[in-house]
């Protein structure tokens, strides 16, 4: 029904091709180092709004819905210029968007769970409300997650 709460879609994609343009040079199981985020920003910023923008419409395919039924955003917070990018060409009011990239930069897999944070301890994301998730990792994975809060 239409009052479930919980996970209502996901789109999952990945594409090895573009390994070189965003991945860590290491870690603890490869090269028994920390290892280091190598990212050329130009040619990852002219993927990644296509990619994230394509899951979304997957999800929106999938589910009837579309940018003016969502309540709330909350995208990877890479940049700032990839998220008004991708929220524009989505034709996601500002205001839906839950940015936070100005406040803790970009923290990679922890950027989505800091947002949600801040969005519910203010009080912008309630019981109810229409989620959507976005995020692109290291290698070329990208997806979407579609939620009824």
């Amino acid at each position: 029904a239409a009052t479930d709460r919980g996970v209502v879609t996901t789109h999952l994609r990945s594409d090895g091709r573009h390994k070189a343009k965003l991945f860590v040079d290491g870690g603890p199981s490869s090269t028994q180092t920390v290892g280091h985020l190598r990212m050329e920003g130009r040619e990852v910023f002219k993927h990644a709004v296509g990619m994230i923008t394509d899951v979304i419409v997957d999800a929106f395919q999938a589910t009837g819905l579309n940018a003016d039924s969502i309540d709330w955003f909350v995208p990877h917070q890479a940049n700032k210029r990839i998220i008004d990018a991708s929220a524009h060409k989505l034709h996601i009011a500002p205001e839906k968007v839950v940015l936070t990239v100005d406040r803790h930069g970009n923290t990679s897999a922890a950027s989505i769970p800091l947002a949600l944070s801040v969005a519910r301890k203010d009080g912008r994301i309630k019981k109810g409300d229409v989620v959507l998730l976005e995020a692109m990792g290291g290698g070329f994975t990208w997806g979407s997650a579609l939620v009824r809060w």
